[in-house]
């Protein structure tokens, strides 16, 4: 099955929605992730991780967004922090009522994304930041 076929088999745009309209409410209740998300409005993200994965999934509408490690460069994403992610992701994807196969399909697009935002420890992050000018994002787990 092509890209441009699981685009259309997942529903297109419609189901992208969705599953983006329940994975960021869940990501916004979070505790930790909710964190990140704070100073955004919900609706703008959503749109965006929509556009994203409706590009990387074949739709033939391009992604207008900066590239994904740009965007998140100055946030210290460890692997926990997408471990928890890719949970409320797949809970979402069931939720949506995606069919597993496909759902599965879209996991690892988006586990091949994420591996581009993770930082493997703080020691790595903080030798490898070379953006001195902008803030770095780093927000603990909640106790």
């Amino acid at each position: 099955m092509s890209k441009q076929r699981l685009f259309e088999a997942v529903g297109g745009l419609p189901t992208l929605q969705k599953v983006h309209k329940i994975f960021y409410d869940k990501v916004y209740a979070d505790p930790w992730l909710g964190q990140f998300f704070a100073e955004h409005e919900q609706a703008a993200i959503e749109n965006r991780q929509t556009q994203f994965m409706a590009e990387k999934m074949g739709s033939t509408e391009k992604y207008p967004g900066k590239p994904l490690r740009q965007v998140h460069e100055n946030m210290y994403i460890s692997p926990e922090l997408v471990a928890q992610r890719t949970r409320l992701l797949r809970e979402s994807l069931a939720e949506a009522g995606v069919d597993e196969a496909l759902a599965e399909r879209w996991m690892r697009i988006d586990a091949a994304f994420a591996k581009q935002a993770v930082k493997s420890s703080m020691v790595d992050f903080y030798r490898n930041y070379s953006f001195p000018y902008k803030r770095r994002i780093i927000i603990p787990r909640p106790q």
